[in-house]
């Protein structure tokens, strides 16, 4: 589990072909302290399993089931991505709750400066426009964003001078594909509701209370 709050870019330092599936080794641009083989790391928000890490570098494998979902297949070694480790408990939520489980990707349509920031135009994905709502969450590369604004073809998001900064975002042009993971809180309320789970008339407390909610 992750916040979506980036901790820095990492670097691919190396891609090696394993059947229809690749491994990849990355350097972070920051220390890795206390590494423990095994964890889990968010690479442009995709949760992958690190092997053979150390403070300054990592190893880990991506599925064919990976490569088709995210943009992970475009990297080229050189290419920067973001990181974040997985969340302790006791850490700061600073963000929302992520799985690392991308949805799918989506074209960046537009960017804009206004003011101090810059607006991110991104196209909805297909299918997943419903569980975009206006001042909601969404999970961009990593990053833990709130939607301004969305329709069902476009959702935009401001994106301040620091995001910029320390994630690859910044580097986005008009074309590119990035990972995209919606709030899961909503796509297991729409699963409840079509099981038919739900008191006559709609949600109310009691609703709530008994599938976890309140």
């Amino acid at each position: 589990m992750f916040t979506g709050i980036v901790l820095g870019r990492g670097r691919i330092a190396a891609i090696r072909r394993i059947g229809r599936g690749v491994e990849l080794a990355v350097c972070p641009g920051f220390i890795l302290d206390d590494p423990e083989e095994g964890e889990s790391i968010a690479v442009n928000g995709v949760c992958l399993t690190a092997r053979e890490i150390a403070t300054d570098k990592f190893v880990a494998d991506v599925s064919p089931e990976t490569l088709s979902r995210t943009n992970l297949g475009e990297l080229n070694v050189g290419s920067e991505v973001n990181l974040e480790r997985a969340l302790r408990l006791g850490d700061r939520l600073g963000g929302h709750l992520v799985s690392g489980h991308v949805d799918a990707t989506a074209g960046l349509a537009g960017r804009r400066p206004e003011g101090d920031y810059t607006v991110f135009e991104f196209n909805v994905p297909a299918g997943l426009g419903r569980y975009l709502i206006e001042k909601g969450s969404v999970t961009v590369d990593g990053i833990s964003l709130t939607v301004n604004y969305c329709d069902n073809k476009k959702f935009s998001v401001a994106i301040i001078p620091h995001t910029l900064k320390v994630t690859v975002l910044g580097d986005r042009k008009v074309g590119d594909r990035v990972n995209i993971e919606v709030d899961l809180i909503g796509k297991y309320v729409e699963k409840m509701l079509a099981a038919g789970d739900q008191p006559e008339g709609g949600i109310n407390p009691a609703f709530l209370a008994r599938n976890g909610f309140v």
